[in-house]
Parts: structure tokens; sequence; C-alpha cells
């Protein structure tokens, strides 16, 4: 079976899926580096090159790419229930738990799968409600959000004792897994506003209005690049961390990641069917497939008991490692969709939802 040709309307949400994913792996990836330089200040003795990288990630990488997941999350809840009755999306939604509680408790505390799980299952009417009550409840949810993350920003971060790591598969699988009754409550609290607005554009059709994605795009884009720079003063080490700038940080980066998906959808009205195109596409065709893969990457790189490289590269080395997983991700996904077979993840997930 050939690539699937994608029509402008189709592309756009899985040319966004495929190149977002960049923006997890570079995040995620930032494990791997000296002091987990995505949250909080690197080292002071670090080279202009890391600086200059990490600049990058905190103004266009760190909280910028899990809204507009958040956002698609909720433009598909709608496509959904536009083709299927309510209760295949709440099926779908507690087996999204039951996978996030698996991908915690086999690779990695990073996960998103409950969280969705958990807010599709609280928000599932939203998709009736009237916009003004969408928009308020988005703004409610962008303060409770931003509030939130902010003071985890503004938080002293904690110095790993090596005595006390785990090493063995065992303890980091109970490690890992004493997070999840924690921070799948906050990822869904910090969700539930680009959820909103998720909801909100797939009911507006926004994909069908270019004006009001270019306002999206450069304001976006803009004002969440401004909101990030105080957060930016911390990670590279003039300011230290405080909640000013972490709530800012997280409120911009809604705004971010609206721009971002409003930018991709503009670039997919007028893209051309190409080798790299199709490839993205065909990333986010598979999108949890390639997230879980991500994960796999880590746990191997990371674990100590496995390659043990946390903690050990620079910002620039770890940045590279994040982009070359994502990278390995689009291949593997271009090359399942040159054999017209779904992700393995995708497979599953259809076959215990629709069985």
């Amino acid at each position: 079976m050939p690539h699937q040709q994608l029509t402008d309307r189709e592309l756009a949400p899985d040319l966004t899926r495929g190149l977002m994913l960049s923006l997890i792996a570079l995040a995620h990836a930032q494990l791997l580096a000296d002091g987990g330089a995505w949250s909080g200040p690197g080292p002071s003795d670090a080279p202009l090159s890391d600086k200059v990288v990490q600049v990058f990630l905190t103004l266009f990488v760190d909280s910028r790419g899990y809204p507009l997941f958040a956002a698609l999350f909720g433009y598909g809840m709608v496509q959904v229930l536009r083709k299927r009755e309510p209760k295949w999306l709440k099926r779908r939604s507690w087996w999204l738990i039951v996978f996030g509680f698996f991908h915690v408790l086999l690779l990695s505390p990073g996960d998103i799968l409950a969280s969705y799980g958990v807010l599709a299952l609280c928000f599932i009417g939203a998709v009736h409600w009237s916009n003004r009550r969408l928009f308020i409840t988005a703004g409610i949810g962008a303060v409770a959000g931003a509030l939130t993350y902010g003071m985890v920003l503004a938080a002293p971060m904690p110095v790993p004792d090596a005595a006390s790591m785990p090493v063995d598969p065992v303890s980091s699988a109970l490690m890992r897994i004493s997070t999840f009754p924690f921070l799948t409550p906050l990822n869904a609290i910090m969700s539930i506003c680009p959820l909103l607005i998720g909801i909100w554009a797939a009911r507006e059709r926004v994909l069908e209005h270019p004006a009001l994605l270019r306002r999206a795009a450069s304001l976006g884009i803009g004002a969440g690049v401004l909101g990030g720079i105080p957060q930016t003063l911390v990670t590279t080490g003039f300011l230290t961390p405080n909640l000013a700038a972490g709530t800012l940080h997280t409120f911009s980066g809604y705004a971010v990641g609206i721009g971002y998906g409003a930018l991709i959808a503009l670039a997919a009205r007028g893209a051309r069917s190409s080798t790299v195109v199709t490839a993205l596409a065909a990333c986010g065709q598979r999108s949890l497939t390639c997230y879980l893969a991500q994960s796999v990457a880590w746990l191997i790189l990371a674990e100590p008991y496995l390659l043990g490289l946390s903690g050990d590269l620079s910002v620039v080395a770890a940045s590279c490692t994040g982009l070359g997983v994502w990278a390995l991700t689009v291949v593997g996904a271009d090359l399942l969709s040159r054999k017209g077979r779904p992700g393995p993840a995708e497979a599953l997930l259809r076959h215990l939802v629709y069985r």
C-alpha cells in the first residue's frame, strides 16, 4: 500500500503531531544534560554554546510543546464524537489511563497519556458547551495551570544523592510509579486550557480560516517568547528560580503552543507532497507509538543499569541526542506507512477500545 495522499485539512493535525514530537524529544533529552538544564540553572561554568542552546530551549521548547498536544487531543475528541457515541470516547479514555500507568511503570515518569484520559472523562460534555463557557473555563484552567507549574519551577531543585538512586530495574520502576498519583493530576491541570481551546477550534473549523491562523501564529508565538524571557534569565543563571518567572513562563507557553499549531496549519495548506512531509505526517499518524518509542530510548540512555548517561552530557549533546531519537521515530513511522501498517500502540489501543 503506498503512502496515503492527504488533503490540506487532514494533513495539518498529523503534520503538527509529527513536528511537535521533536519538541517533546528535546525537552525529555535534557535529563541527560548536566544539571537537568530544562528546569533550572545549568552549571555556572557551562560553555557559551550550552548557554545559547539553553536560551532556545527555554523560549521555544520547555512548556511549549505539551499545550499543542493537549489542544490536538481536544480537537480529536470532537472528531471522535462526530463519528461515534460518547461511550467509545469514554472507553478510549479509560484505556489511555491504563496505557499511562504502564508507561510510567515500565519506561518513564514523564507521562501525559493518563492525564489526557482523565481530562477526556472530565470534559467530554464540554463539546456541547457554549463558546463563552469554554473560554471562561479555559481562562480559569490557564491561571490554575500556570500557578501550579510556576510553583514547581520556583521550588529548589533537589540534588540527587547517588547513593539513594535506584540501580536496578525493580527499584527504578517503583520510584517511577510513586510519582504517578502526583504527576497525572498535575499534568491534567496544566492541560485544561489548551484542551478546551482545541475543542473550540474543532467545532468552529478554525483550520479553514487562514486569516485567523495567521493572527494566532504571530501573536501567540510573539507574546509567548516575550513571556519566556524571565525564565530564560533563571535557566541561564542570572536570576534565582521564582514564582513570577515560572508562572509567566507556563502561561506564555499556552500562547506559543497555539501559535505553533496555527503556523503549521498554515504551512500544511500550501504543502506539497514530498518525502519529508509524508514522513512527518506518518509520524503524526503514529504519534502514540513514536511517543512511547522515545521513552524506550530515554530508558536505555539514562538508566544506571543500562547506558547510565543521565547528567553526563552537555546541553548541546543532549539536544542533539534528542533530535536524533526523534528522527529515528520519523524514519520508523515512514517505513510503517510505506507498508500500509499502523503504529503498534495505535493498533493495540484501537483493538482494546473498538473490539
